[in-house]
């Protein structure tokens, strides 16, 4: 990891090194809190020597005082010292113990010797420390005294007793605070760090960039109810996810489709990445800019989109193929007329052959002269082979990739599906990123004015419907706001009959049941997004 990654990593886990910084400073706290205070009292004694007439003396005093000074501080902790103490003080304790709770030291180049004494009781470690100072002259003075005189030329003179101390030595509260929140920032970061090298889940499109050089063409933000609302486009066609797929279906036109044909195979690399749910709405906004759409369920494991969107799902894909029925009375129209349905039809026991035959290659190619946009919601890639079949067959597939569900090797793999049988990526959709994240990180907020209509829009070019403008209010006759709509069975069909041709008068054609009212119209030019139209 880089500079940069740490930085962003920082900014991404903060709050979570945050908490376990205030875990180590409570625990420091609670640490603190549970030990028992201890009092440190010292006292300071001087060594000198006496007898120093001239000045040459008195500095072989001082040198030789200078050398001694260290065996004085280690003669301080040991039993002839201690026993003493003990003795006048009436302690329980043994040397070995009082010499735990005491220690000498000498400053660098001086005849002093700090006596420090440290124990639960403040008075009584300034009385062990005084005690201690007069028991070592003591005991120095009989050592140093030489046998023909009377007394020893080394001096050992208390200059600082011990005080009783009013705060006691330990525990230190602000410094085990201080110790708690570092060691605590510093573990919460290196768990970060872990955390971030450990966790393959996908969350961002730099993640997908990081796995495949293939164009991100589209970004969907999440929403927890999409599963309920999956018609985004409809039902809240100025909302966030919307503008997302209206950005998506823009993209498309910078994608390199073969022949004439606009076929787009929608799939993941597993289940729930929300590529359904993708396949329906981009279906919808293609149609909604005027577009003629057809939007095939071929996920022959798992069908959903008969149940989302309100359709018969039992006449469908695998009855067209198996030629029980004609695809003319197949497919069903929905909403504005310009989006037709192809369910399922009913689950057969070897999708994988179905949709690998010769009549499925003929059913794409006849749907791509007959509708301007092909959309074939197909099986997640690595369960099955159904979606690198189907790729294969229309030249391409679109990659659904849910942020926080797919991990890295499992995108890896499923594009190196596509890529063993010689399918094309033809662009990826990130779904289900945070707010904010959809479109490279920024969310402006931006929103539609409550005006009838946008005064800049009333002044467009005659004969030229603006993007986004004008716009119907989508009818709910028949569903409820935030409700699935009903399936409707429709009536049964001749396959004898012949069906009105596409540009029979309006009122010669068939019609069929919408449970879904009228969408939301808004059409932009067809040849700006996918060129030139198709004729019939």
């Amino acid at each position: 990891m880089e500079l940069a990654d740490y930085l962003r990593l920082l900014r991404k886990r903060w709050l979570y090194i945050a908490v376990v910084g205030m875990i180590g400073v409570l625990a420091a706290v609670a640490l603190s809190l549970a030990t028992t205070p201890t009092y440190q009292a010292t006292s300071q004694v001087y060594v000198s020597v006496r007898g120093a007439d001239t000045s040459n003396d008195l500095a072989q005093g001082s040198a030789f005082t200078v050398r001694q000074v260290k065996s004085y501080s280690e003669l301080v902790t040991s039993p002839r010292v201690l026993e003493p103490v003990i003795e006048e003080l009436g302690l329980e304790e043994t040397p070995a113990s009082l010499a735990q709770m005491v220690s000498a030291t000498s400053p660098l180049d001086t005849v002093l010797i700090n006596i420090a004494v440290t124990d639960e009781s403040a008075d009584l470690a300034a009385q062990i420390a005084n005690s201690a100072a007069t028991n070592l002259a003591a005991v120095v003075a009989e050592l140093e005294k030489p046998a023909d005189a009377p007394e020893s030329p080394v001096q050992i003179s208390t200059v600082r007793p011990a005080s009783v101390p009013e705060s006691p030595a330990s525990p230190n509260m602000r410094l085990n605070v201080a110790l708690g929140l570092v060691l605590g920032l510093a573990v919460g970061f290196g768990v970060a760090v872990l955390r971030e090298l450990l966790d393959t889940r996908i969350r961002s499109q730099d993640d997908v960039r990081s796995v495949t050089s293939s164009s991100i063409i589209g970004a969907i933000t999440f929403d927890e109810d999409a599963p309920d609302h999956p018609l985004i486009v409809q039902e809240s066609p100025q909302s966030p996810r919307a503008e997302a797929f209206r950005r998506l279906r823009t993209n498309l036109q910078f994608l390199e489709l073969d022949g004439s044909a606009r076929v787009l195979v929608m799939t993941s690399a597993i289940p729930g990445e929300g590529k359904t749910t993708t396949s329906i709405n981009l279906a919808v906004i293609l149609a909604d800019a005027g577009m003629r759409v057809v939007l095939v369920d071929a996920d022959l494991r798992r069908p959903s989109v008969s149940t989302y969107m309100g359709v018969e799902g039992s006449v469908g894909l695998t009855t067209v193929l198996i030629g029980r029925i004609g695809l003319e009375d197949a497919v069903q129209p929905w909403g504005n007329q310009n989006l037709h349905v192809l369910a399922s039809g009913e689950i057969p026991p070897n999708p994988s052959e179905l949709l690998g035959s010769a009549a499925m290659s003929e059913l794409i190619h006849k749907l791509g002269t007959e509708y301007d946009v092909v959309i074939l919601d197909t099986a997640p890639l690595l369960p099955v082979t159904d979606g690198a079949i189907l790729a294969k067959l229309a030249g391409g597939a679109v990659v659904v990739v849910g942020a926080g569900t797919t991990h890295r090797p499992q995108l890896e793999e499923a594009l190196g599906a596509l890529e063993t049988v010689g399918a094309r990526v033809l662009g990826l959709v990130v779904n289900k990123l945070p707010q904010g994240g959809g479109s490279g990180g920024y969310h402006y907020g931006y929103e539609y004015s409550s005006r009838t209509e946008p005064e800049p829009l009333r002044r467009a070019r005659p004969g030229v419907r603006m993007i986004g403008w004008p716009r119907r209010e989508a009818s709910r006759a028949t569903v409820e706001p935030g409700r699935r709509a009903a399936r409707t069975r429709p009536a049964p069909v001749d396959p004898t009959e012949s069906r009105p041709a596409a540009d029979a008068p309006a009122e010669s054609r068939p019609t069929f049941p919408s449970t879904t009212g009228e969408l939301p119209t808004e059409t932009v030019p067809f040849d700006a997004v996918f060129g030139a139209r198709k004729d019939g």
